[in-house]
């Protein structure tokens, strides 16, 4: 005795590569998801009156890969106008820089401040 086949889509009258009922054929569209960038963050480093320039110039080496010229480009401006852009990062990334550079400060007893904004 053999067992009856389950019907297919092909066997209806409907299925694939057949006009529907009503004599339309339809497509089936997908809509994609578009990516959408994270918010990025600047760090900024601020002047004070007790850092010495050349521990500055260190924290943006050791901290933000910076060669000794940008490095101390970049320390003249904090020194100068205030406060500098020493990088822009993705949140995580841009909160563990400041935490590291006031961890460093603090254990090497300085007063440099960092911080993060959104941009």
């Amino acid at each position: 005795m053999t067992m009856p086949r389950p019907p297919l889509m092909t066997d209806r009258p409907d299925g694939p590569g057949n006009d529907g009922p009503d004599g339309n054929t339809g497509v089936v569209t997908k809509t994609r998801s578009r990516t959408q960038r994270p918010p990025m963050y600047k760090v900024m480093l601020l002047n004070d009156d007790y850092t010495p320039m050349e521990f500055v110039v260190h924290v943006l080496e050791r901290f933000f890969g910076m060669n000794h010229a940008q490095a101390f480009d970049i320390m003249l401006t904090v020194h100068k106008r205030g406060l500098a852009v020493v990088g822009v990062f993705s949140f995580e990334i841009a909160e563990t820089k400041v935490a590291q550079v006031m961890d460093f400060a603090r254990r090497h007893q300085h007063p440099l401040q960092c911080t993060l904004e959104k941009e």
